[in-house]
């Protein structure tokens, strides 16, 4: 799931701060969905927002 949200960011152009900044998600929680920590619910609908994709599209 976390590789689909790397692949959108990069297509968007946004750095890992961008995203902390468009999400109000620390950066330091970023990184650690990417070691594996799961996101919660809220936090996954405000990366898929600020990526502007829905929300199923991680679950694809």
């Amino acid at each position: 799931m976390w590789q689909k949200v790397i692949i959108k960011r990069k297509e968007l152009g946004y750095s890992n701060y961008k995203l902390s900044m468009l999400t109000g998600i620390p950066e330091s929680t970023l990184r650690s969905y990417k070691k594996g920590v799961e996101p919660s619910f809220k936090n996954m609908c405000k990366i898929a927002d600020a990526l502007k994709v829905d929300i199923g599209y991680f679950r694809r």
